[in-house]
């Protein structure tokens, strides 16, 4: 059965994982990256004053980061609510640190190189003196957030990481995985599914009141007031969501599940932005109704589609994706990066002017993120975990 296999997206942990849902972790993934090459064209639009920014396709791409969280509360908790007796917190955070920090690191440095691509230019043109890079540098690798603003937040964007973007929910998923050992954890599920509730309800007036004035859920990146807040919503709601799902969870026989959720995610990330003339804002209603109703549904069948017998060819592709799902995630960004500061520089503002050169970086992205598998995390946290033992 698919559910016994432990692939390398769960290393650390003894307690076999569901390989579909890793699958699907990878799926996402993948549909990130396509959504942040198209985020390139809004953003050049926007830099070069050529458009209104908005993204045309895989537009809602950004709830996939919603999805990751309901996974890692589904997750963590089948793999550790059972497990405190013989487990103590500094145990369960080791786990986690030697599960996340490798790659975090790595996005880091890689963050650094690209950034170093282009000149240390920020996107203002301006040329951040390398110094204030080192400590970017060195901040993201401890997972301290860049203040807007300040010297180390060195391009300009007001991002929590300057370095590597996508790193704010790896901050996020440090927080929510602190409050698990912590607090979560603790509460009866009855308790669990209240404050899902409760969440629930802020994540509600958060977003479908469109309290961020951004239009959409896409928050959390910096640390700049509402926005920081709404990142917060953005992990703890889907988490304990998940959890909620994994407490209660009785599995039912789902064939073809892999297929169905993944096409489901292409389709649900590939709906036109609603605009909205009212107080209700239509499009982060949209994706309220994809987070908080339709992506439990899609956890809730894979983990019903690992209880089948599958194909082993379904199998090796769960095994893959889930392998290479966030190595991928936080590497391709700084890539982005790159091709954002040419895109700029070319006025280029969609995918037919560029086809190949999106092509390559969406394959160099898979590719890296397969080498940095296999010759760094891998191997490293293999040493970790002997060593921390």
């Amino acid at each position: 059965m698919q559910k016994t296999t432990i692939s390398s997206a769960n290393f650390a942990d003894t307690k076999p994982h569901y390989e579909l849902l890793d699958g699907l972790r990878g799926v996402a993934a993948i549909l990130v990256v396509f959504y942040h090459i198209f985020e390139g064209f809004s953003f050049a639009e926007v830099t070069n004053g050529a458009g209104d920014g908005i993204i045309r396709t895989l537009n809602h791409g950004h709830i996939a980061v919603d999805f990751f969280f309901i996974l890692s509360g589904f997750v963590i908790s089948y793999a550790y609510d059972n497990r405190w007796s013989g487990m103590n917190t500094w145990q369960f955070f080791k786990r986690r640190l030697i599960r996340l920090h490798p790659m975090l690191i790595m996005g880091a440095i890689i963050g650094f190189v690209a950034f170093a691509l282009v000149g240390f230019e920020r996107w203002n043109s301006t040329t951040t003196p390398v110094g204030w890079v080192m400590i970017a540098l060195l901040l993201t690798m401890l997972m301290i957030p860049a203040l807007p603003g300040l010297p180390y937040e060195v391009r300009g964007n007001g991002e929590m990481f300057p370095l590597n973007g996508p790193a704010w929910s790896l901050f996020f998923e440090y927080l929510g995985n602190i409050l698990y050992a912590l607090f979560i954890r603790r509460l009866s599920t009855k308790l669990l599914a209240l404050l899902t509730v409760v969440l629930g309800i802020l994540y509600a007036w958060f977003f479908v009141g469109d309290v961020s004035g951004y239009g959409m859920i896409g928050v959390g990146w910096t640390v700049d007031g509402l926005n920081f807040w709404g990142g917060l919503l953005r992990m703890l709601f889907p988490f304990t969501m998940g959890m909620l799902l994994s407490r209660t969870f009785r599995p039912k026989k789902v064939k073809g599940a892999f297929w169905i959720c993944s096409i489901a995610l292409i389709v649900l990330f590939s709906v036109p932005y609603i605009e909205s003339t009212g107080r209700l804002n239509i499009n982060c209603l949209y994706e309220f109704v994809c987070v908080a109703f339709v992506f439990p549904l899609l956890v809730w069948l894979g983990a019903c589609g690992s209880s089948v017998e599958g194909s082993k060819a379904t199998g090796r592709i769960n095994k893959a994706l889930g392998d290479l799902s966030y190595p991928l995630y936080i590497v391709h960004y700084p890539i982005m990066y790159v091709f954002y500061a040419w895109l700029i520089d070319k006025q280029i503002y969609s995918l037919s002017d560029c086809l190949g050169v999106a092509t390559l970086v969406v394959l160099s992205s898979i590719l890296f993120a397969f080498l940095c598998l296999k010759f760094y995390d891998e191997p490293v946290r293999r040493w970790l975990t002997r060593k921390l033992r």
